[in-house]
């Protein structure tokens, strides 16, 4: 009986507006009409407001487009991980900026850490 006021009370946690507690959201839910993403407009709270497997889906998405303006062919899993992770950090400080100003940020941070100028 105990473990099921307990599952009870959270069940409700989760359900009950205001609580703190927040259902995660298909990204789909953003997709136009014919099933398109603009991901130059998803904000920092739509990607922290989403499944973990969609976050990494929308992460890879935007590794392969700066990699592929950057003309690199390459990919370090672990280093894409941990910037993924600093990514969504950032977006849940931050939910009102769009995903792609956090990830300016990062870029810029990561270079005022290496010494790297940019003209």
């Amino acid at each position: 009986m105990r473990k099921f006021m307990i599952a009870a009370t959270l069940g409700l946690a989760i359900i009950i507006p205001g609580s703190g507690a927040r259902a995660q959201v298909d990204l789909s839910t953003y997709a136009d009409a014919d099933g398109f993403l603009d991901v130059q407009a998803l904000t920092c709270a739509q990607l922290a407001g989403t499944w973990q497997d969609q976050a990494d889906l929308l992460s890879a998405w935007y590794s392969g487009w700066y990699n592929g303006l950057a003309k690199r062919h390459y990919m370090d899993i672990r280093k894409g991980r941990e910037a993924e992770h600093e990514l969504i950090v950032y977006c849940k400080a931050n939910p009102q900026l769009r995903i792609i100003q956090a990830i300016d940020v990062g870029f810029k941070s990561k270079r005022e850490r290496l010494g790297i100028k940019v003209q």
